[in-house]
């Protein structure tokens, strides 16, 4: 069925539709053999497994049809099926799957550069290098940096997320279920406080007094000239979707280029429109050194990528960046097709637009309800704090049982937080509002019948 709602044209009726057997057969079917072959550490949210996805709708094998708030963490953001990303991607395998780009290049590679180098802040001469995730892109940026500045220590943030490899880990600040007993670490990584307006312990603090506290910290503790990079993603993500107080990234950006610092941006969840915003960045007009990024790239295939300063990437010496996969021909086709149907539909401004009909909803929650610590986001990343009634206390159990009875209502949320009790939302950019409305009243519910 074809439906057609805020310019865009849907494959899949967008509805949910949760019959009673839920998980259904097919579902219940598949984790058992998935128990038998698939490694316990690899958990999963959801209990059914997806056969069609279009829109804001995820179908199941049972015929179940779940409203996406999730985008697969904020990746699928045109989509999971855009129809120019899939038409690319035809066309790309019809021609060659792979061939390392290090050994025989092609044109796509050179094509999304050329787009990165475009839709990057900052009008500076940039370069471009491809990989495969996040985690790739961060390590990456953090090579560069410190063999361009020739020093060692790299600043990260509390609540911070970069990451599940060795380094990256070491920059994530979560202990479970990220880093807990994989150590040991990379060395010459150091944490600093992050600007967490809803939690500081001086409610009054600005951004600016916030990033004072932290360079202060660390000229006390590593000293502004040994430090290779900082890096901070400028919403956090898996932390809680924290936005620092405004002045903040600011701030810390002028005192690293004072310093000599390469100030890495992870827009790897926070990147492509989601904010309303080509990147999260551009709301206070920071130019990052570097940015790093994933996800919402390339509608869903894997694809990742840093651009910045030229003079900081052609340093690498040849073949000191690179992987056999990084910037594999389909991937990039998709990124293209991504990226114009970004254009087209106006996805920045379909962002804000997100934001401005799930902020009446959850804030007048919020006025209702002690439970709701605090409502904050930007564009299309949106999240709810739970805390104890009447406190800050958080409450992790009310944001388990909150995502469990969406998801018996066909609703699909994603949880996060340092302290595990904020509900994000990421709700694919192509989304109707009739759609969005409707999950987030069940999602409105599901707080009040809960608390």
């Amino acid at each position: 069925m074809t439906t057609t709602a805020n310019d865009i044209t849907y494959r899949l009726e967008q509805k949910r539709r949760v019959q009673a057997d839920f998980p259904g057969p097919k579902s219940v079917a598949l984790t058992e053999r998935r128990k038998a072959v698939v490694a316990s550490g690899v958990a999963s949210s959801v209990p059914v497994y997806v056969a069609d996805a279009d829109g804001g709708i995820i179908q199941d094998v049972d015929g179940n049809s779940f409203i996406d708030l999730g985008s697969g963490i904020a990746v699928t953001s045109v989509g999971a099926s855009d129809p120019a990303v899939v038409g690319a991607v035809k066309e790309a395998v019809e021609h060659f799957t792979h061939t390392c780009f290090m050994v025989t290049p092609y044109e796509g590679y050179v094509a999304v550069a050329e787009q990165l180098n475009r839709l990057t802040p900052g009008d500076h001469e940039k370069r471009t290098v491809l990989f495969n995730s996040g985690a790739e892109a961060v390590e990456n940026a953090v090579k560069v940096a410190r063999l361009a500045t020739g020093r060692d220590a790299v600043v990260a943030f509390d609540h911070a997320y970069h990451g599940r490899t060795n380094l990256t880990m070491a920059l994530t600040a979560k202990a479970m279920p990220y880093k807990t007993n994989f150590g040991p670490f990379a060395p010459e990584v150091y944490r600093m406080p992050m600007s967490y307006p809803y939690r500081e312990e001086n409610p009054g603090i600005t951004g600016a007094e916030a990033a004072k506290r932290a360079i202060t910290m660390i000229e006390k503790q590593i000293g502004g000239e040994s430090v290779a990079a900082i890096i901070i993603e400028p919403i956090q993500g898996e932390g809680g979707f924290i936005v620092p107080a405004e002045g903040f990234l600011p701030a810390l950006a002028a005192w690293a280029k004072e310093k000599g610092i390469v100030f890495i941006a992870d827009e790897v969840q926070s990147g492509f429109c989601r904010t309303g915003e080509w990147f999260a960045v551009n709301h206070e007009g920071v130019i990052p050194d570097i940015v790093t990024m994933a996800k919402g790239i390339a509608g869903g295939m894997p694809l990742s990528a840093i651009t910045g300063r030229a003079d900081l990437l052609d340093a690498v010496h040849p073949g000191g960046l690179g992987g056999t996969y990084g910037g594999n021909p389909v991937a990039c086709a998709a990124a293209l097709a991504s990226i114009g149907s970004m254009e087209q539909y106006d996805l920045n401004a379909r962002a804000r637009h997100i934001e401005e009909l799930a902020l009446g909803k959850l804030r007048e929650l919020a006025s209702e309800l002690t439970v709701v610590g605090d409502i904050r986001g930007r564009g299309a990343m949106l999240a709810i704090e739970l805390v104890q009634a009447g406190s800050k206390e958080p409450n992790p159990e009310l944001t388990k049982a909150v995502a469990a009875a969406c998801l018996k209502e066909g609703v699909i949320i994603l949880t996060c937080g340092t302290y595990g009790n904020v509900i994000r939302l990421l709700p694919p950019l192509v989304i109707s509002d009739e759609l969005l409305l409707d999950g987030l009243e069940v999602l409105a519910a599901a707080v009040r019948a809960n608390a």
